[in-house]
């Protein structure tokens, strides 16, 4: 953070900059067909299936061949993946559909320096990151009637002495300090995870528990911020603006937990290039046999406490199975005991719409500002206008993401200057919208509808991660907290779990865990990478 006094409005800033949603995938695995029955039963290691290649399902196999690296474990991994790409709900599009030119991310696209997991990641398969904390440009967060503040004019940078008075007369010190203290609280427990000694759970209650956060979990955002003396119009107007760009929830009806997780950006950051190179990186790291174009119709139990994975292409037995994608949206069919474990769990169903234009700017009249006026570039939203009986704003967020440029930096694009624009909502917006607000300059546009985050209201319930002897269920976390680092951090413990009761084996030693204090203290340690 730059600024203690506007943390909270740096980090939705940084966060809503990494959020670019397009679409197209550059991926190189062929599309496998699942493996022969006959086949597999010719091989004598035991195999584990994984459902799933976004980051749950490609981490829990590079979790997998860590053991395997460490200890000789002989096992076999398969993964299933529906779609023809890996990455889940991190994919990337091309502007124009031009692989020339500079990809940009649809969906899961911030991680951020508390994401360790993604971060080493990162580092070990040297893949570039993107920074977005240093980024010129305005700030506006709009009620649907007028801007309730606005930060970064004239080409500064967000953070500038302008902007802190202008914080300060609007909210005043106690409610941006504190709120930074709160978010800080909530991360040095989060990094605990990586920790030599992670803490251990069979249950998502017993980490909530672990961590003291039930009150977190069990309030909603505005009722925790508040209860803890942030004013009321800083929790409906910056924090709800992070909550909105984030998860696309208001902070009145969002648990305080991801509230809070909405609101620790320090260093956000991207992968250049797209995100799924990580989760790619994982998929080949790990040797694992990859089944792309493979629904998987049905999970049934066997005899012998073994599982049979019957997909779009055959039926396979496994030794143990890891359902890493979410259960109540893959049709998958569970035996009837088991299915009624997993709570049901809606998702937002949100609108992405990714353009080109040459305005290099928005139509100021359409922000209620005089004709020549300059909008801000990052527009965030807030509710607080409609509570006060005001107009609901008809985007969630929109924001110029950068210039369209070739991935060549020495070879310019061709045609007039270009830049990218993302804009989410929760309904779709017209044609003839774009062009009110680009003042007709629209090129390029790509629309997506997808369920893009779990719906998060407060809870003190919590799917099984475990449901049954060899079954395993990575998005359990997902009510808990929602976002890629934690589906790595959930795969990970479940790798563990499956691979002490069903091998006698773990990632690490479990005499890595009786560590010096001095290795406890080390930022640089991650637990499954190192031991």
């Amino acid at each position: 953070m730059r600024r203690v006094l506007v943390s909270s409005l740096l980090l939705a800033s940084s966060v809503s900059s990494a959020y670019e949603l397009p679409f197209g995938i550059n991926i190189q695995w062929p599309a496998n067909s699942a493996p022969n029955a006959e086949v597999a039963s010719e091989s004598r290691a035991p195999r584990v299936a994984v459902i799933g290649a976004g980051a749950g399902g490609s981490s829990a196999a590079f979790w997998i061949a860590k053991a395997k690296e460490r200890h000789g474990l002989d096992v076999e991994v398969d993964i299933y993946e529906q779609s023809d790409y890996i990455g889940g709900r991190s994919t990337t599009v091309y502007p124009h559909n031009d692989t020339s030119l500079v990809p940009i991310e649809l969906g899961a696209s911030i991680f951020v320096r508390v994401n360790k997991n993604m971060w080493r990641a990162s580092e070990e398969f040297n893949i570039s990151r993107y920074g977005f904390e240093d980024e010129e440009g305005a700030l506006g967060i709009w009620d649907g009637t007028g801007f309730v503040l606005t930060q970064g004019e004239n080409g500064g940078r967000l953070g500038s002495w302008l902007d802190n008075i202008k914080a300060l007369w609007r909210y005043g010190y106690y409610s941006p300090t504190h709120t930074t203290k709160l978010v800080k609280d909530m991360t040095d427990k989060f990094v605990q995870l990586y920790t030599p000694a992670p803490p251990q759970y069979t249950n998502i209650a017993e980490l909530v528990d672990a961590f003291g956060w039930r009150e977190l979990v069990t309030q909603t955002g505005s009722d925790y911020f508040q209860s803890n003396g942030i004013s009321k119009r800083y929790t409906n107007e910056l924090i709800e603006a992070a909550t909105r760009v984030n998860y696309a929830q208001d902070v009145d009806t969002i648990h305080a937990l991801e509230a809070a997780c909405s609101l620790a950006a320090s260093g956000a950051a991207s992968a250049v290039g797209g995100n799924w190179q990580i989760f790619d990186n994982f998929v080949k790291a790990s040797g694992a046999h990859l089944h792309l174009n493979t629904k998987v119709n049905a999970i049934e139990r066997k005899s012998g406490s073994q599982w049979t994975v019957k997909t779009s292409h055959g039926a396979v037995d496994y030794k143990a199975v890891i359902l890493a994608t979410p259960y109540h949206t893959s049709d998958i069919i569970l035996p009837s005991d088991l299915s009624k474990l997993i709570p049901k769990q809606p998702y937002i169903h949100l609108h992405v719409t990714l353009l080109s234009t040459t305005a290099p700017s928005y139509n100021p009249e359409y922000f209620g500002l005089a004709k020549g006026a300059k909008a801000p570039q990052m527009v965030l939203t807030t509710l607080d206008g409609v509570r006060n009986g005001g107009k609901v704003p008809e985007f969630n967020s929109i924001n110029y993401l950068r210039k369209i440029v070739k991935k060549n930096a020495t070879e310019a694009k061709e045609g007039p200057e270009e830049w990218a624009v993302k804009i989410f909502s929760m309904a779709p917006v017209s044609d003839e919208w774009l062009s009110n607000l680009f003042q007709g300059q629209v090129g390029w546009v790509l629309r997506k509808e997808w369920d893009s985050y779990p719906v998060l209201p407060p809870t003190d319930t919590f799917p099984p991660v475990q449901l049954d002897q060899g079954l395993f269920y990575v998005n359990a976390f997902e009510p808990f907290i929602s976002t890629m680092e934690t589906e790595t951090v959930s795969s990970r413990y479940i790798v563990d779990w499956l691979l002490r009761e069903e091998f006698d084996s773990s990632i690490c030693p479990p005499s890595a865990q009786n560590v010096s204090d001095a290795r406890t203290a080390d930022e640089d340690f991650v637990y499954g990478w190192d031991c």
